[in-house]
């Protein structure tokens, strides 16, 4: 094989991988980009040479800078000097996915809505800009983050940002909120007609006892709405999903009658929204379990503020941080009650450290506490570890542990059940010296300990593994370079700043 044979290989690879991520078919893609399917089909083989109008006009249809190119719009690098101690203590952010919902949980309510302390990330972004489009005004308040959203009687929803909404895939928890305000409307979505279906069809089992009608085609949601329809019976979810219950409880939220919701999500940015509807008049009961009964409120004009909490996912990365450096730091307002079966797990590998008494997030309900991590011995679980629905060990949790397992002594089955295909981004730990032996698409086995060494890697599109790269790069002896991460700008706000505050060297640069 020839070099310019292996780089366009290599590109397409890093092409089919940002469009699968992204939720896109080759025949979206395809129609984005004005070609057709075969054409795609051959970019993703490496058959085809590719100009550079046309890899950056890829790279916007993907929302991704695995593709872009340019000094001044390319991808951004991280280059980490490794091998160092962190030291210090830091506080854990808010959550970004109990800020997607109250984002579009907002859309509820006609009166002013105040968020406080908001995570500034690319979701949030495109959220932003849709909102902004379809009427609603918007202002960050502070350096803290607060966001105040004013929504008006009327939604222009003709106006709708049909790029940006293609850019989240929160779009979909729109359609709980607008069902009470038009008969009919339509919303962009980043995904094939085959995909669209697939994805659409675990929420229509919410909404569809509430009179609406979606029907998925290429690129848009058509939804019908029934005025004043609502379930007759419990909602029974054949999905646990975080999505999927807010999208039933944002239906709920404005259906002037009482609504059972069954096998629902209890999990943390699920019960957020729960606090929230409530200061907007919903009565729930049932928040923390898998049963919710939802009393709605029919017109909804409140000024109210509110606090999301703590991310558990956040601070499970800032914990591994410190785990695979070997390092003493302090991870101030961890949500506890959201991480209790990872730090059992922990403990049971031989971590040691100190938490504090609990105390409330300013939620008012939320238990945090500060944990000082302190450097540890860790060897392999006896059984595998597996992620599992609240309570359980957290999906998006479930990366770290690679890292982790990596720094123990022993061998480590990971079994990612619920991903297609993530855990093969694990494996790229090994080119910094782990031994990760892929078993299935779902199943990794790893080898521990591992002697970390720097290097140079392509970020994968899927934020938990990219972060896990960068970790472990914070563990390797010399200099490593992680290159196009708008991935992890996509779900960590100033990730990189914040580390360097905790006495890590990492650099954000671009090519010239």
């Amino acid at each position: 094989m020839s070099q310019q044979e292996d780089y366009r290989q290599r590109i397409g690879q890093l092409i089919r991988d940002a469009r699968e991520d992204s939720g896109k078919t080759q025949a979206q893609l395809a129609r984005d980009l004005n070609t057709s399917q075969s054409a795609v089909n051959r970019i993703e083989k490496g058959l085809q040479n590719l100009t550079i109008d046309m890899l950056a006009r890829i790279g916007a249809a993907l929302d991704s800078e695995l593709v872009s190119v340019g000094p001044s719009t390319g991808p951004s690098h991280l280059r980490v000097e490794g091998g160092l101690k962190l030291h210090g203590a830091i506080d854990v952010k808010s959550s970004k996915n109990a800020g997607v919902a109250l984002l579009c949980a907002s859309l509820l309510n006609e009166g002013t809505t105040i968020l406080r302390k908001v995570a500034r990330i690319e979701e949030v972004n495109r959220l932003l800009e849709v909102l902004a489009s379809i009427g609603v005004v918007y202002r960050w308040l502070n350096a803290d983050n607060d966001l105040e959203l004013v929504v008006p009687a009327k939604l222009d929803l003709a106006a709708m940002d049909a790029d940006a909404a293609r850019r989240t895939r929160s779009i979909i928890m729109f359609l709980g909120p607008l069902m009470h305000r038009v008969d009919e409307f339509e919303l962009p979505y980043a995904g094939g007609c085959d995909l669209g279906t697939r994805t659409v069809e675990p929420h229509m089992i919410a909404l569809r006892p509430f009179g609406l009608k979606v029907v998925a085609t290429e690129g848009s949601y058509h939804a019908k709405a029934s005025a004043g329809a609502g379930p007759e019976r419990p909602i029974v979810l054949t999905e646990r999903g975080d999505t999927v219950t807010e999208t039933a409880l944002l239906a709920a939220a404005r259906y002037k009658g009482t609504t059972v919701i069954r096998n629902a999500s209890p999990n943390y940015m699920v019960q957020d929204l729960c606090f929230f509807l409530e200061k907007l008049g919903v009565t729930i009961e049932g928040i923390g379990t898998t049963t919710l009964r939802v009393t709605g409120v029919e017109h909804i004009n409140r000024d109210v503020e509110y606090a999301p909490s703590e991310d558990p996912i956040e601070a499970m990365s800032l914990i591994a941080a410190a785990i695979v450096t070997q390092s003493s730091i302090t991870v101030r307002r961890v949500p506890i009650e959201f991480m209790e079966i990872e730090l059992a797990l922990l403990e049971e590998m031989g971590f040691n450290y100190d938490r504090t008494d609990e105390y409330p997030a300013e939620n008012g309900h939320t238990r945090l506490v500060d944990i000082t991590t302190k450097p540890s011995e860790l060897r392999a679980p006896i059984d595998k570890i597996h992620p599992m629905p609240f309570p359980g060990l957290n999906i998006d949790n479930l990366p770290f542990f690679a890292v982790i397992a990596a720094t123990a002594t022993g061998s480590t089955l990971l079994h990612d059940w619920v991903y297609e295909n993530r855990a093969i981004y694990l494996t790229e730990l090994n080119k910094l010296g782990a031994q990760v032996k892929l078993l299935d698409p779902h199943r990794v086995l790893i080898e521990g300990p591992t002697h970390w060494s720097g290097t140079e890697i392509v970020c994968p599109p899927a934020l938990r593994p990219a972060v896990v790269i960068l970790l472990a790069m914070l563990a390797a002896k010399g200099t490593s370079v992680l290159r196009n991460v708008y991935v992890i700008h996509r779900g960590y706000e100033d990730l990189a700043e914040r580390l360097n505050a905790l006495g890590a060297r990492i650099e954000t640069f671009r090519d010239i």
